[in-house]
């Protein structure tokens, strides 16, 4: 008996070093992948100062904390189709030796420690690195780093204890016992501090995922060559190509003359805009045939699929959610993995799972920068201030981390949540998941009806010429018999 202890305590032991392992593996290539980014957005001038170096040291730890962050809302993008496609993996190789790896303890592992470190950045690593760079140091202190550290300390404890105890102080008024409430606050309200942040970002997703869905189509349809009936790049090209020589002509008067800088420095800014355009425009015009009659159809029409897919599995939700207990969000004590699929299609249904989670995860992104209350934050290459790092990663992390419970919420998948992920107190309740998910179908479906029937209007205007009269253009100026009318006299 006391070998074979011996032997299942050392089989736990490597099993444990083993995760362990995987998880730091994984973690560093994200946080790789994360620090990428933020160098490719980051203004170079906040970190490569010669005038003080202690600014420059203090952006370079806060662009650390910044990439740790951006890293762990990356990897809670990943938890739901990570977990999906093991247990699909589990279940097609259940005897494989190179599969003994990926078990539910390995999930498991990784929910708990995506759950702890997006406290520990939301909490702590965010306002420190805020405060960090905006500190000074206590008057009559050395100056240093270290000062700054202190400084920045002593601000996150004093607004520790201020939110402490405004929660005691509330929690007090309504127990009336204030021993009792503050036993509460450290053992039941603490450990639920996540939950109120979880449904901040659940209501915050409710409101830029529909919006986004909607702005998925414009956005796409930018990035792609659209056919010629509804693009004429040749045009389009020539009048860029007019507009930066006529641009060229002014900066290249302005400086032989006695202009000031100031008004030379937006005709650069605006010869740059034009010029990169101009770019850009020969590029698509340069694109194939098949990129420019095939590609932009299928984008258009996948979108609409997923879009469609999404709406349909949200409202299917709804039904499963009046007939049957099981469809409410719940958590999960022990992921079993590798014993059924969680999708009645097996295999092929959870590869739709993860497509429209990633899906629904971009689009909710998009909707979020499309905000007019966000647009600040939108993040431009090389020219992005430390302020507004630290404002994305906040940002994208209580999106991403709410994103599990987004996804189970609406039925996108049954897979249910793992660790302390499926502990929120609002999960159990009917009511609220019930109006959630009738929201999330009505403002989806309205965006999409309003956008598709304005966009075909909009690129039928401009691909007959119409928009070049002198008029104001409005979806009820121009009928469609005028519009058949133009295009028919085009194409003979």
């Amino acid at each position: 008996m006391e070998v074979d202890d011996v032997s299942v305590r050392e089989q736990l032991f490597h099993n444990k070093v083993r995760e362990t392992f995987i998880c730091v593996l994984l973690f560093t290539c994200l946080y790789i992948l994360s620090y990428l980014i933020l160098t490719h957005f980051k203004k170079n001038a906040d970190y490569i100062t010669t005038d003080d170096i202690e600014d420059a040291t203090v952006n370079k730890i806060a662009l650390w904390l910044c990439t740790f962050t951006l890293s762990v809302a990356v990897c809670a993008v990943l938890l739901l189709p990570i977990s999906i496609l093991s247990n699909e993996v589990l279940l097609t190789f259940p005897h494989s030796y190179y599969m003994q790896w990926l078990n539910g303890s390995l999930i498991h592992g990784l929910w708990n420690l995506v759950f702890l470190f997006s406290n520990l950045s939301l909490v702590f690593l965010m306002p420190f690195a805020y405060f960090f760079t905006e500190s000074e140091g206590f008057v009559g202190c050395k100056r240093g780093v270290m000062a700054r550290v202190y400084e920045t300390a002593v601000v996150l404890l004093l607004l520790t204890l201020l939110v402490l105890g405004m929660v005691w102080v509330g929690v007090a008024l309504l127990n009336n016992t204030a021993r009792e409430s503050l036993y509460d606050v450290w053992e039941c309200y603490l450990p639920y501090l996540y939950s109120a942040i979880s449904l901040f970002g659940v209501l915050l997703l409710l409101l830029c995922t529909p919006f986004g869905l909607s702005r998925m189509f414009s956005v796409t349809g930018s990035l792609l060559v659209k056919p010629g009936l509804l693009e004429n790049v040749e045009v389009e090209m020539n009048c860029a190509a007019f507009e930066e020589a006529s641009l060229s002509r002014k900066l290249n008067s302005g400086s032989t003359s006695c202009r000031t800088t100031v008004n030379v420095e937006p005709l650069r800014m605006q010869f740059l805009s034009v010029q990169a355009k101009r770019i850009a425009l020969q590029m698509r015009r340069r694109a194939s045939p098949w990129q420019r009659n095939l590609f932009y159809p299928l984008a258009m029409l996948l979108l609409l699929a997923l879009t469609v897919v999404c709406v349909l599995m949200v409202c299917f939700h709804v039904l499963e959610l009046l007939f049957d207990e099981t469809a409410m969000p719940r958590g999960m004590g022990d992921p079993r993995l590798g014993t059924a699929s969680f999708s009645m299609f097996g295999s092929l249904g959870a590869a739709v799972q993860v497509v429209l989670i990633m899906y629904l995860m971009v689009s909710s992104v998009v909707g979020f920068y499309s905000s007019p209350l966000f647009t600040f934050l939108l993040p431009h290459t090389q020219d992005t201030n430390l302020t507004q790092i630290i404002g994305n990663c906040v940002s994208l992390l209580v999106l991403s981390s709410a994103l599990p419970v987004f996804s189970r919420t609406l039925g996108i998948t049954r897979f249910d949540l793992l660790g302390d992920f499926g502990r929120y107190n609002w999960l159990g309740n009917f009511h609220i998941v019930f109006l959630y998910n009738i929201l999330f179908a009505g403002l989806t479906s309205a965006c999409l009806i309003n956008t598709l029937t304005w966009t075909v209007q909009r690129e039928l205007i401009r691909a007959f010429g119409l928009h070049k009269l002198p008029l104001t253009v409005s979806r009820t100026t121009i009928p469609l018999k005028l519009l058949l009318a133009n295009g028919l006299s085009k194409i003979q």
